[in-house]
């Protein structure tokens, strides 16, 4: 009898070109595991359904998973009101969830729960590190464009947070919906504040978007720099070397050189013929977590599950260790800072400016 793993992802909404990476990554740990005879002499079967960015399409996706195909554990999801819900049912029905994409400081937070596992650094992570660089680069003149969801505003007041040691002004905000494809109206908006920098608070397809509105715009050349949270090469592939730009937190990057990142990278181009991106390093490195301590505990029972992930400390393909706090169940790990450049960077579309040390960020 195989062992289950239930993968919810956003296939199709504006987050779909990362899900789909999510997903590939879940499978090459999967294929390496099998090609060694599978977890506790059984076979790893993965099985896929689409959340389409909302919440109660995931809450009937993850319920079929427990109730009808008896998944052993959940994975994935990206909004963070999908998380939540997921996560609410996954103690529910006892069923171990690891949070693949979603960085809601909240599910860590003040929505914490035992069955719960976050492999992002949360946002609190990934501003403390980015805004620093921001700040160097661009000045403390900022102003923010922020997609009108739960994902948006949490990044938002990540940076905000983040923000304040340094002294940044900011000096307008705009909202936009999930899903906006033409952004030049609230940059010549933005533009208008003469801010020093355009802080995005999105992601996916809408990002790539706006992206394509700041280059189109020529910002750069009005001494108006951009960056935000979180970015990638999930995100710097659909737009092209010419059209990316600014500062981000970066999950992962292929330029780390470490023998487990080699090892994962071959990986990806052996099965999918492309160097794997960011958000399939959450996917394969998840998955490989998740069939470790059930390697570790000899079960796929819930409780043994969670036992085994506690406090477990990693090889999370980075520089520095990686670490499941028992607290909070949040993965504690490097982020890196990039800067994107006009043209190839070796492998990949950024520049790595830092590597931080999850200790220093996690709070």
């Amino acid at each position: 009898d195989p062992i289950r793993i239930g993968i919810l992802d956003p296939l199709s909404s504006p987050y779909k070109t990362s899900s789909i990476h999510d997903v590939h990554g879940a499978n090459v740990a999967v294929d390496l595991f099998n090609k060694r005879g599978g977890v506790l002499g059984r076979p790893v079967m993965i099985l896929e359904a689409d959340d389409a960015s909302n919440p109660e399409q995931a809450l009937k996706a993850a319920t079929k998973f427990i109730k009808e195909d008896r998944v052993d554990v959940l994975m994935g999801t990206f909004n963070a009101d999908c998380s939540l819900v997921v996560s609410e049912l996954s103690k529910k029905e006892d069923r171990l969830f690891m949070v693949t994409g979603s960085y809601l400081p909240d599910l860590t937070g003040v929505a914490c729960n035992s069955h719960t596992f976050v492999f992002m650094p949360n946002a609190r992570m990934l501003a403390q590190a980015v805004v620093p660089h921001v700040v160097k680069a661009y000045g403390t003149r900022w102003y923010m464009i922020t997609t009108n969801t739960l994902d948006g505003k949490a990044a938002a007041q990540a940076m905000v947070e983040a923000a304040e040691p340094h002294k940044v002004e900011f000096v307008g905000e705009a909202s936009v919906p999930f899903g906006a494809t033409d952004f030049v109206s609230v940059f010549n908006e933005a533009k208008a504040k003469e801010p020093t920098a355009i802080i995005l608070n999105l992601y996916g397809w809408d990002l790539v978007h706006a992206l394509k509105g700041y280059g189109k715009l020529e910002l750069a050349k009005s001494k108006i720099g951009v960056g935000g949270l979180i970015s990638g090469e999930q995100i710097g592939r659909p737009l092209g070397y010419a059209n990316n730009a600014g500062i981000w937190g970066l999950i992962w990057d292929p330029k780390i050189n470490t023998d487990s990142s080699r090892r994962f990278i071959q990986g990806v181009i052996d099965k999918y013929n492309h160097t794997p991106t960011s958000r399939c390093y959450l996917g394969y490195a998840a998955m490989t977590q998740i069939l470790e301590a059930i390697q570790r505990a000899g079960t796929t029972e819930t409780a043994a599950l969670i036992k085994a992930l506690e406090g477990h400390e990693f090889d999370g393909l980075k520089e520095g260790k990686s670490v499941f706090r028992a607290a909070d169940h949040q993965h504690i790990q490097d982020v890196l800072v990039g800067e994107a450049f006009g043209k190839e960077l070796g492998l990949g579309h950024y520049k790595v400016l830092a590597t931080v040390p999850g200790s220093a960020l996690a709070g």
